[in-house]
């Protein structure tokens, strides 16, 4: 027997659930211990023996070791195992790098846990996905994922896309009444499985199978994952490392002839040519570039972003606009009633945020001044707050007889006003029970539930209300925008009557509207409707007119402080903000006036149905305010400034958000109010759905290309040095400069502990006051190339300078002075290389501290090459004078000056200009 076929009483008792109490924490434990955690088991992970294994087996590495293999073979064991040490230190920095990677991205994997509403106890709580067990009650919403496989027990219009494991495209009724005999997957309409989403209603469902053993863990069972691609970034690094390669091989096969032709002997012109060929070619760049991203998401998480794909950090440096939503993104999504309208009279109500929620709330003192009529209407309205509403007070388990609110802001907002003015909701509730809703749509923008009625204290007057005796009547509430409820109402309640709905009436209520929305509030408008009939198989349509507009609520979520200070600071690094929202025009200009954003006028949704692509090409250049948008205008405003070149982020919390979020080059979701579907789109998770956040990570997403371009610049200059020594050294018939080994712990320190010091660089000061850079453009360009030839030049003939004097005068050691030279060069280059235009005075030494510990130890280390005796063998050394010392030292940071001198320069025209 499958679970489709039982009924919910049978698939219940079989489960030892109960749909009410849910099940206990012990019951819980114990199932867990049975049934293991609700997720998917991971496919496994590149082992660390198979990353030590790709270090070893990388092409120049192989070379080396065949280089070590010939050395002992033609019998110099010393280099041979020199060689050997270097490669296996080599190696294990390159596996410390991509397994640390590795680790990093694993752990933000697994902080993007999806959370679900679970019934456990009597009461619902908000619970980790990989907790559910088989038997829990778990409550189900338009936009959620489902989260495990489950047996729907309650309907209110449920429907589930599954297209992800049935191929069917059109979204499923679900139905709660068991079905006979066998059906296929996709005809059991009364389940619902791991992974597909809810697109519209809401229900409950009790889960019959979690993890491996729901139908997706079946497929992901025998499927084979591929393995992730490499970023943009790293495709574009790997090409122009075979560039590099190929250009730098033709430059050591000139070397290599050279040496012959000078009469040096074959094995050491080809041990110096495939030294040569690792120094030059930066083969460490991909794992300095995937620690960088990694390091750096592991930092935007510490500023509440969690990165979900890798790539979206090299992206975020190149943002241009950052379309955001207004409600929790820009405001404090702490919606709060301040004015009710209704019957003639405007009520403005006391903000009380931190106001008890309890049935036995004192009168509030604005009630005092309403006359009996008013109160009857006001009593009719508080009671359709608290009916069409999908918010729940629950208990709160820390204080005694108070309640807590949960669900969306704003109706928890209207909860909370109908609770704080007398009317409390569950006993409205437990009166007028919910029989049929029209669940919220962003089409529609209206919702609607429909009620038996029973005669309770206070609704005297809508019981006399009604056209027919009670007994044979539903009543119908509904909530929504304005101009909607406007068009399908025919009359008003006044403060002594119902009446036709005039034109004047119409514009005085509109009035009031705009008068209301223009101090930044957003304004829903209630209203109701007796059925002469069962609703059962209405359509919205149906329903949804001929009503009687009841009142207005007027309602505040205030600007977040720091937002101000982030759309100032997107302005400054020339991001331009878009507000996009689903809220009247009148609303969102005035929130936007109050953050700075370019007050033009804003553009709705009716707006852009009326204009063409050309029109809409022209209007997305200056304009800044969207308002009454649909998901459809998102996804073409998103498109057209693509269209234009410019690199946008998106933020959405909606189901229908995401077509924009995937079509964003950085879809940003919201962590605490976005919904499952929408962070499966994005490439960003606002875990406090706060904007200043999105402008951090674009932030961190600069720091990070900088540093990368910084190693690229830094690592080809002294390599590009170290080249054009050895290429001047032959023409006025100067031995190899350079030794094998020599060049090979050159190449040790240089790309591998200084390189990850300059990773990790801080930004610079003008970091986010410049405009961003194009994501496309060469890593050569902005002075990328000509900075690395001319360093590399000028550090070339420093080199050559220091071994042609020594050799010239005799000194027997003249290859250590070059060698060491070489060496402090590049800790000098390195600080030098921190700053874009800023000078490393300015910057501070310790501004970078991992940095300046690995030039501490990179000179301590160089030191003991020259100076201990073990090392002064392996390496062919010999002590250095003070004199000498201090000579190759001078030497040495010259190319620091020089480039320290090249950035005053472009300070001073900068400013003159």
């Amino acid at each position: 027997m499958e679970w489709y076929q039982l009924h919910p009483e049978e698939v219940l008792h079989h489960l030892d659930a109960s749909l009410d109490q849910g099940l206990s924490h012990a019951e819980v434990t114990l199932r867990q211990q049975t049934y293991g955690l609700n997720e998917l088991i991971e496919q496994d992970r590149e082992s660390p023996w198979h990353m030590l294994w790709k270090q070893l087996t990388a092409t120049m590495v192989l070379i080396l070791i065949v280089a070590s293999v010939l050395s002992g073979l033609l019998g110099d064991l010393k280099d041979a195992l020199a060689i050997l040490a270097i490669v296996i230190f080599n190696a294990g920095l390159g596996f410390f790098q991509d397994y640390q990677a590795e680790q990093a991205i694993s752990a933000l994997k697994k902080l993007a846990v999806p959370r679900v509403r679970v019934r456990r106890q009597e009461s619902w709580q908000a619970v980790g996905a990989q907790s559910l067990v088989p038997g829990d009650i778990i409550a189900l919403e338009a936009g959620n994922l489902v989260p495990a496989d489950c047996r729907v027990m309650d309907s209110a219009s449920l429907r589930v896309q599954e297209a992800s494991l049935t191929g069917e495209s059109e979204p499923v009724n679900k139905i709660v009444d068991a079905l006979a005999d066998q059906h296929p997957l996709a005809e059991r309409y009364n389940m619902v499985y791991m992974g597909t989403a809810v697109t519209y209603g809401r229900g409950q469902a009790v889960v019959t199978h979690t993890g491996m053993k729901t139908e997706l863990g079946q497929i992901a069972a025998a499927i084979q994952t591929a393995k992730p691609s490499p970023t943009l970034l790293q495709q574009r690094l790997d090409r122009f490392g075979q560039q590099l390669a190929i250009s730098i091989t033709i430059l050591i096969l000139i070397i290599f002839l050279l040496g012959l032709w000078q009469g040096e002997n074959l094995r050491f012109m080809f041990l110096t040519a495939v030294s040569l060929g690792v120094a030059a070619v930066p083969e460490g760049l991909p794992a300095i570039v995937t620690i960088a991203l990694a390091l750096g998401a592991q930092r935007m998480l510490k500023h509440q972003a969690l990165i979900r794909k890798l790539p979206a950090v090299e992206t975020l440096g190149s943002v241009t606009v950052i379309c955001s939503d207004k409600t929790g993104t820009l405001t404090e999504n702490r919606m709060a009633v301040t004015d009710l309208v209704f019957a003639g009279t405007e009520m403005s109500i006391p903000a009380t945020p931190n106001m008890p929620l309890t049935p036995t709330l004192p009168p509030n003192p604005c009630l005092q001044s309403l006359q009996s009529n008013q109160q009857s209407v006001l009593d009719v309205m508080l009671t359709g707050l608290a009916l069409c509403n999908d918010a729940c007070l629950e208990s709160d388990p820390d204080q005694l007889n108070h309640y807590r609110l949960l669900g969306d802001p704003t109706e928890t907002a209207l909860l909370a006003a109908a609770a704080q003015l007398g009317s409390w909701p569950p006993q409205f509730r437990q009166h007028l029970p919910r029989h049929q809703e029209l669940p919220f749509d962003a089409n529609r923008k209206l919702m609607s539930t429909v009620h038996r009625f029973q005669t309770m204290p206070g609704l005297e007057a809508l019981a006399q209300s009604a056209p027919a005796p009670l007994s044979s009547l539903n009543l119908m509430f509904t909530k929504g925008a304005l101009d909607r409820l406007l068009d399908q109402s025919s009359h008003i309640w006044g403060a002594d009557l119902i009446e036709p709905l005039s034109a004047a009436k119409r514009q005085e209520i509109s009035q009031i509207h705009d008068r209301l929305a223009a101090d930044g509030k957003r304004i829903l408008g209630l209203a109701l409707r007796w059925l002469l009939q069962s609703p059962n198989g209405l359509s919205p349509q149906n329903l949804e007119q001929d009503l009687v507009l009841v009142g207005l609520v007027a309602m505040i979520d205030p600007p977040r402080p720091e937002a101000k200070d982030a759309v100032f600071l997107c302005q400054t690094a020339g991001i331009r903000p878009v507000m996009i929202t689903g809220d009247h025009p009148i609303t969102a200009k005035a929130i936007a006036q109050q953050l700075n954003i370019a007050s033009s006028l804003p553009l709705t949704g009716q707006d852009l149905d009326k204009i063409n692509e050309a029109e809409l090409l022209e209007a997305v250049q200056h304009v800044s305010i969207y308002a009454r948008v649909s998901p459809q205008h998102k996804l073409a405003i998103v498109r057209t400034l693509q269209h234009q070149g410019q690199i946008v982020a998106m933020t959405g919390d909606g189901i229908n958000d995401a077509p924009a979020l995937k079509q964003a080059n950085i879809g940003v979701a919201m962590g605490i109010t976005g919904t499952d579907v929408a962070k499966q789109a994005a490439d960003m998770i606002l875990l406090n759905d706060d904007f200043s956040t999105i402008v951090e990570a674009v932030r961190e997403g600069r720091v990070i290309y900088d540093n990368i371009r910084k190693f690229i610049k830094y690592t080809l200059s002294g390599n590009c040095g170290e080249l054009w020594v050895i290429l001047m050294a032959p023409l006025v018939n100067m031995p190899i400069p350079l030794l094998p080994l020599q060049i090979l712990w050159i190449n040790l320190l240089a790309d591998g502990l200084l390189a990850i010091g300059l990773s990790v660089e801080p930004a610079e000061r003008n970091i986010m006051r410049r405009s961003p850079y194009s994501p496309t453009e060469n890593l050569f360009s902005r002075g990328v190339g000509r900075d690395i030839a001319w360093i590399g030049l000028l550090l070339g003939c420093l080199f050559f300078g220091v071994g042609y004097w020594g050799w010239q005068t005799g000194l027997a050691h003249w290859q250590t002075l070059i060698f060491s030279t070489l060496a402090f060069s590049r800790i000098f280059l390195v600080q030098a290389i921190r700053g874009e235009q800023e000078s490393l005075f300015k910057m501070g030494v310790t501004s970078n501290r991992p940095l300046l510990g690995t030039v501490l130890l990179t000179t301590g280390l160089q030191l003991l090459v020259l100076y201990h005796p073990m090392f002064q063998k392996i390496f062919e050394t010999q002590p250095l004078s003070m004199v000498e010392l201090l000579l190759c030292l001078g030497v040495a940071s010259l190319g620091f000056w020089a480039v320290e001198l090249q950035k005053w320069r472009m300070r001073r025209t900068s400013r003159l200009g």
